[in-house]
């Protein structure tokens, strides 16, 4: 019988993403979103990120940190939550051990901060203070797989949304929050695919809350209000 062990976060990321809502369902589907991965301070040694500015790709090993226990079935939003799956053929994050697992690209490395060296990612899909577990390095030779087969990834098409977002309301972000945010729309964050073209969705992005409806493939921004202003 194996002996059980513990693990223990070696860094926590940072991102826009308060809430798990709203947070593209797998790494890469938004590659501008940035990402700060922050070591905390018994991992803080520069030593152990020696020659990692070589690569472009990284995997990390994280928690789900906003779920509680698991489901051996689980309706894939891909499959429009109409059909079950068992856990373990699905991206699911109800797993037994709550360990996601996401490749981000390396936008840079800063070595002297006030919190110790920084790795800066693209395209993460993780929830602001996602506890990390590990961090490998992405090796083409061997992670690659052109021929491989994604199951019932495969055999759905997955269709944009068309995204109406009125400039009164992108002027609350950046031009580049302003359009990552409209990227992340586009994949349609909805938890299921609804047909209820009246009920207003809120997510949490860059600190503002963003309301939003969907009618067919249109999805329309409604407001956007900076947290803790909503009268």
């Amino acid at each position: 019988m194996t002996e059980k062990f513990e693990i223990e976060p070696i860094a926590h990321i940072c991102t826009d993403f308060p809430e798990k809502f709203g947070i593209p369902r797998q790494s890469g589907v938004v590659p501008t979103l940035r990402g700060r991965i922050v070591f905390c301070p018994k991992f803080r040694n520069p030593d152990a990120l020696r020659g990692i500015e070589g690569f472009t790709h990284l995997w990390l090993i994280w928690q789900f940190s906003a779920n509680t226990g698991w489901q051996p079935m689980v309706r894939p939003p891909r499959l429009g939550g109409n059909r079950q799956v068992g856990v373990f053929a699905s991206r699911s994050p109800f797993r037994p051990n709550s360990l996601g697992l996401s490749a981000v690209e390396v936008e840079k490395v800063e070595w002297n901060t006030p919190q110790g060296p920084v790795i800066h990612v693209l395209g993460a899909d993780l929830m602001d203070g996602t506890p990390i577990f590990d961090i490998k390095p992405y090796v083409t030779y061997a992670d690659s797989i052109p021929q491989a087969k994604s199951g019932f990834v495969d055999e759905v098409e997955f269709a944009l949304l068309t995204v109406e977002f009125p400039e009164e309301l992108r002027r609350n972000f950046s031009p580049e929050q302003a359009d990552t945010l409209t990227q992340v729309l586009e994949n349609d964050p909805r938890p299921r695919v609804q047909a209820d073209a009246d009920k207003i969705f809120e997510m949490s992005f860059a600190g503002h809350d963003v309301r939003f409806r969907v009618e067919g493939t249109v999805l329309t921004v409604v407001d956007v209000v900076e947290q803790g202003k909503r009268g």
